[in-house]
């Protein structure tokens, strides 16, 4: 007989009985299974990594644990004792939180408020006790070592500091189990190094936590072991000790990581993109060329100026001085229509808040920037919608059980392929990709690969930012490095190394 638990009810059970243990957990959408007899044991006191590529089953598992989904076939054990959450207030109730990538952080609350929110208001006297409320949350910031103002909104906290005021409300609860979905997407490095600190203290305080992320270098420094998925099911459970990072990549997607980057491509001569003197807010004097069919790279460090370098290219910026050509043309857009009216897309870094409409259907969000290709005498044709919105889940093979399921319900690899899908019905000239594959899996990532290397083949001129070193490496066919806002260095990256392009991104010559 499946036991609600509460905190209150959990019970010391010897060391060698899981936390928490998933065992043939499967659950199906119209009639295909999205977790299939999936296996995962979760000890006290340990980081656990849940990998694989996008679609591969992880987050049907996790809303599963959580009470978001109920299993087809399976049971859960929490400490030993099976448990049914019919939502994720049971859940959370039973110690089992889960904090995703999109913080539920409520901006304008304080950072008291935030910690608090959901569990039972201290009041006296029927008012808010706000000297106890104060109190509490205090104290799971102590816990965490964190000196966060209470009083403080939340929204003009940093991303690092939004994340520790989450782990401390999962504190409120008393979360037991902790799932932590791509937690350092938006955090800086420095960011990340006081994120792992927190973590690794709650685990030495007995919190089980479960770590999902893309970046398998983290996964190496700081879990404990890994469970890996592929197609709905579990592959392998091993020891992050008995594993490399090539064996995690070959088990994710069936093949090894030599394979991830496509051949790199030959391009022309001619130059298409002529970009002089760009000049914004920290941009400075920042001049380029990109040729027909090429891929160009853009690196450098946190703040360097990458972003704002394509934001003032594509008009989503203006710029302070500067031209940018086209085919020996200046088009300097002063806005982003006028770049898209020009020939040049930007791909943004932030594709869920700044590329796509999440409640809104696919083919809505492809046709955003082409009303004028779906509609005649000002009216949108329903013909012309559904044959670029087919077209472009074709080409980019996306996928969705139609072009009218809305976006925030696909996977993050499938939005960004939705958001790739709406700009390139543009046909652009030159595309500018602002980290296009953050949070993506591998197998994801080496299908956008292949996209741009088709895009450039077709003689499009592409720009790519990307904070990832081995993509501009592997990716690229000339790479420049900025350092505060400069041009510090070009490389040929066919014969580059990762030293080579750190030294220009701290402003040094190589």
């Amino acid at each position: 007989m499946e036991q609600k638990l509460s905190p209150d009810s959990a019970v010391t059970r010897p060391d060698d009985v899981p936390m928490l243990r998933a065992s043939s957990i499967s659950k199906h959408f119209d009639g295909v299974f999205a977790v299939r007899s999936a296996d995962l044991t979760l000890r006290r006191g340990e980081i656990h990594a849940l990998l694989g590529e996008n679609g591969a089953g992880k987050s049907t598992l996790v809303k599963i644990l959580t009470g978001v989904y109920a299993p087809d076939g399976g049971t859960v054990e929490l400490d030993g004792t099976p448990v049914v959450f019919r939502d994720v207030i049971e859940a959370q109730r039973a110690g089992v939180v889960a904090l995703y990538q999109e913080l539920s952080i409520v901006p304008n609350l304080s950072v008291a408020e935030n910690i608090m929110m959901g569990e039972k208001t201290p009041a006296r006297a029927g008012f808010v006790d706000w000297g106890r409320l104060f109190s509490i949350a205090g104290s799971h910031l102590e816990v965490l070592n964190q000196r966060i103002p209470l009083r403080r909104l939340a929204q003009d906290l940093s991303p690092v500091q939004q994340t520790m005021v989450a782990v401390a409300r999962a504190l409120a609860v008393n979360a037991r189990v902790l799932i932590l979905d791509e937690p350092t997407a938006s955090l800086t490095n420095l960011e990340i190094v006081d994120l792992f600190r927190t973590l690794r203290h709650l685990r030495d305080e007995g919190v089980a936590i479960v770590y999902v992320s893309h970046r398998l270098e983290e996964v190496f420094e700081l879990c404990d072991r890994a469970t890996i998925m592929r197609n709905g099911q579990v592959v392998a459970a091993e020891a992050v000790a008995d594993l490399t990072i090539d064996l995690v990549i070959s088990k994710m997607v069936g093949r090894h990581s030599d394979e991830i980057f496509p051949p790199r491509s030959r391009h022309d001569d001619e130059v298409i993109v002529e970009v002089t003197g760009l000049t914004g807010r920290r941009v400075r004097d920042v001049s380029l060329e990109v040729r027909r069919g090429e891929i160009l790279g853009v690196g450098g460090l946190g703040g360097s100026g990458r972003s704002e370098l394509l934001r003032l290219i594509s008009g989503a910026q203006r710029a302070q001085a500067g031209v940018v050509k086209l085919s020996g043309k200046d088009v300097t857009p002063s806005s982003i229509t006028h770049g898209l009216d020009a020939g040049i897309a930007m791909v943004p870094e932030e594709r869920r808040s700044q590329g796509v409409i999440l409640e809104q259907p696919i083919r809505e969000n492809m046709i955003l920037a082409n009303l004028p290709s779906v509609s005649s005498a000002g009216l949108v044709r329903d013909a012309r919608v559904r044959s670029l919105a087919n077209r472009g889940m074709t080409d980019l093979q996306i996928h969705a059980r139609g072009t009218g399921q809305k976006v925030g319900e696909l996977s993050g690899g499938n939005q960004q392929k939705v958001v790739l899908a709406k700009f390139l019905a543009r046909n652009p000239t030159f595309l500018l990709l602002d980290e296009p594959t953050r949070g993506i899996d591998v197998g994801t990532k080496s299908e956008i690969y292949v996209l741009i290397q088709r895009l450039a083949e077709a003689g499009a001129a592409v720009l790519v930012v990307s904070s990832e070193l081995p993509e501009l490496l592997g990716l690229c066919h000339r790479i420049l490095l900025l350092h505060e806002g400069r041009l510090a260095g070009e490389v040929a990256a066919e014969h580059a190394t990762e030293e080579q392009l750190l030294t220009y991104c701290y402003g040094r010559t190589a």
